[in-house]
């Protein structure tokens, strides 16, 4: 395929690392995932509060992942013709309204209904955000994008969650929403003034265009690498391909399944099950945050380089380290260090995970591989919270990091099966 040559202009229009972009994109991940798991922190207070137990609110979770699951395809699939600037901001603002009425909220039926909302923008910001950051660089570039623009996920670790925490711990879960939704109407403001545009969906450009089509939407389509011309990097790599984003959109959801049936709950069993006094669990769900953030910045100097190594590493580390937590629970220390180091790759696998789908997806399906990989992410999310709530009213607390620990070996085998058959298929091609 003949691609038209860039006009001058659009060439020296974009930077060679839109940097302030990205950094956007980054605010909008931390204040969406704040906003998605905000009430893993607050279980004790959310529940005395509401007169329901903590299954009960750990389902919140659930019905915001639920909703992006059943809706995130349907609506990116709408919207894919919007203008993806104005898009992005507009669902920032829904957010905002979602955490708001959350604030206000005087029973569990209407909290339920104010994460409804919030869960049929952050499934559309996903699956265009996780987009965007592809549509801004090339290929060889994707992972060190995602990194950026997802470091906002870490940070709601870091930040989000924790200040979250503490804040609902001194003046109330309600005051905590209702900060949230002041910070992401803020946000929406940066994300508008800083993110560059770029088209909805790209559409594949004819010789003599003339130029009139979009040129990010040409350089996402020239990024694609040919065989003859594949750098050693890339000699090996599975060929884009839609079975390559079905499986890594499977083991994804798999792996979200085991975390969060187990972090939703994260709370009491530090508490209940380590030993940790209730006053350091803001600074514990910090050192997890830092943790994470280490792990980021781990992908972005070289663990993104190479993601079909770094993922089963990963995914090894994580059972270990939660294992460990098994192992030394009533032990608040010992357990602290393998909660630390359980953060520092789970702030790792995200952006590995995606930038692992990105590589293996067809440029022209980058917007429908993302809505796919979202509908996964937060069915594993929603599947993972719900799982929790059942194994902690029936086999109790401690049988959860057991059964966290039983699907990362799962996932271990299963990102090395289907990365080999993958590759036989690309060979075979």
């Amino acid at each position: 395929m003949t691609i038209a040559p860039l006009r001058p202009e659009a060439r020296t229009a974009s930077p060679a690392f839109p940097w302030a972009g990205l950094v956007a994109l980054a605010v909008a991940t931390f204040l969406s995932i704040s906003g998605e798991v905000l009430p893993t922190g607050l279980l004790p207070e959310m529940s005395a509060d509401l007169g329901v137990s903590e299954s009960e609110v750990g389902l919140l979770v659930s019905v915001f992942a639920f909703t992006v699951v059943l809706t995130s395809t349907g609506l990116t699939h709408l919207t894919r013709r919007l203008a993806r600037h104005r898009l992005v901001v507009g669902l920032i603002v829904v957010l905002a309204i979602s955490a708001a009425l959350t604030a206000i909220a005087p029973t569990y039926e209407l909290v339920v209904a104010s994460r409804v909302l919030g869960g049929l923008a952050h499934g559309v910001f996903w699956a265009v955000g996780g987009a965007y950051a592809g549509h801004l660089v090339p290929r060889e570039q994707v992972g060190r994008a995602l990194a950026v623009a997802l470091s906002g996920g870490t940070l709601a670790f870091v930040l989000g969650v924790p200040l979250g925490t503490a804040l609902g711990q001194a003046l109330g879960w309600r005051a905590a929403f209702a900060v949230l939704a002041a910070a992401m109407a803020l946000g929406a403001l940066l994300v508008w003034r800083l993110l560059p545009p770029v088209a909805g969906a790209p559409r594949r450009v004819q010789a003599g265009a003339g130029g009139e089509a979009d040129a990010g939407a040409a350089r996402v389509e020239s990024s694609e690498p040919r065989p003859e011309t594949a750098s050693i990097g890339t000699a090996h790599r599975p060929a884009p391909s839609v079975l390559g984003i079905v499986l890594s959109c499977l083991v994804t959801m798999v792996f979200m399944v085991g975390h969060y049936s187990f972090f939703t709950y994260i709370a009491p069993y530090l508490t209940r099950s380590s030993g940790l006094p209730e006053s350091a669990l803001s600074g514990a769900l910090f050192a997890f945050g830092i943790a994470g953030a280490v792990g980021l910045l781990m992908v972005g100097l070289f663990l993104g380089r190479r993601p079909r190594v770094s993922v089963p590493i990963g995914m090894g580390v994580v059972a270990a380290a939660v294992a460990a937590m098994v192992f030394f629970e009533g032990r608040p220390t010992p357990s602290l260090v393998a909660f630390v180091v359980w953060g520092v790759m789970f702030g790792a696998l995200p952006p590995l995970l995606q930038t692992r789908m990105l590589q293996v997806a067809p440029s022209r399906l980058r917007d429908i591989a993302s809505a796919f990989y979202t509908t996964g992410f937060n069915a594993g999310i929603g599947g993972g919270a719900l799982i929790g709530a059942l194994v902690l009213d029936g086999p109790g607390l401690d049988a959860l990091p057991v059964l966290y620990v039983g699907t990362a070996v799962v996932v271990l085998v299963g990102v090395v099966a289907t990365d080999r058959l993958l590759a036989r298929r690309s060979a075979r091609g």
